[in-house]
């Protein structure tokens, strides 16, 4: 039997603005949509981006978030004209989003405004919030992509302004390494503590038992303070380091 196909789409929007509690009403609207493919925890290749002509003026504090101009969406498409392709790009994927109410708030909206029997984006796929996911794993006060990007060590050079394929981008590189040594997370507290994970090369799990004894070798003097000196390299460097306070 061959192994079924996971397929995940990495997303992000941009909008002509946002409201009280990030969630979208019929004023504001979509005018970038950035999507790239994972395909059994690789990256495909493929993408999907567009930018979208909102018939509507973009709010200042939006455009000094993106940087995207009324003039540039002039002649763009809008939702009507794409949203079939979408659907079919996204259509049976687990879709990853930092923050996903705000997206998924203002992409419902806009199938709703083209009819109301459309099926919401949740029908089409399995949503899972990566901002959600963070904070389960994170204590930092901010779990912003920049602050995740710092984290694992990511370029964000480019990120002067936000643009949707180039978040979905750096969202689908930190989305792999947050979820690299497991293909499940449980945060039940109740957890089975008999059991542990053993993680092999290939980011499998399989169940043994923690009663098998390991040998524990302990560091030496010097390793201990090589071990400090790079902690506090990387500590200074990036303002932060997991391992700091352990």
């Amino acid at each position: 039997m061959k192994n079924k196909i996971k397929r995940q789409i990495v997303l992000d929007t941009e909008t002509t603005g946002i409201n009280k509690d990030n969630l979208p009403f019929i004023g504001h609207r979509i005018i970038e949509i950035g999507a790239v493919e994972i395909i059994n925890r690789r990256l495909s290749g493929k993408h999907f981006h567009v930018y979208l002509n909102p018939n509507r003026s973009i709010e200042e504090e939006a455009f000094k978030i993106h940087g995207i101009t009324n003039e540039f969406l002039i002649n763009k498409p809008t939702f009507f004209q794409i949203y079939k392709n979408f659907l079919k790009f996204i259509n049976g994927s687990e879709l990853i989003i930092h923050n996903a109410q705000f997206d998924i708030g203002f992409l419902n909206q806009e199938l709703l405004l083209i009819n109301k029997n459309i099926k919401k984006i949740e029908y089409f796929c399995k949503i899972i919030d990566s901002l959600f996911l963070a904070r389960k794993i994170f204590s930092f006060k901010s779990c912003s992509l920049n602050s995740l990007c710092d984290y694992y060590l990511i370029d964000r050079s480019k990120r002067n302004l936000h643009g949707a394929l180039l978040d979905a981008e750096i969202l689908a590189d930190i989305f792999l390494l947050m979820t690299s040594n497991q293909t499940h997370i449980d945060f039940n507290e109740n957890i089975n503590k008999k059991n542990i994970l053993k993680i092999n090369k290939n980011n499998n799990k399989e169940l043994i038992n923690n009663k098998k004894k390991l040998k524990i070798i302990y560091s030496n003097k010097q390793e201990k303070i090589d071990h400090k000196n790079i902690i506090e390299k990387i500590y200074k460097k990036y303002k932060i380091c997991l391992w700091k306070n352990l």
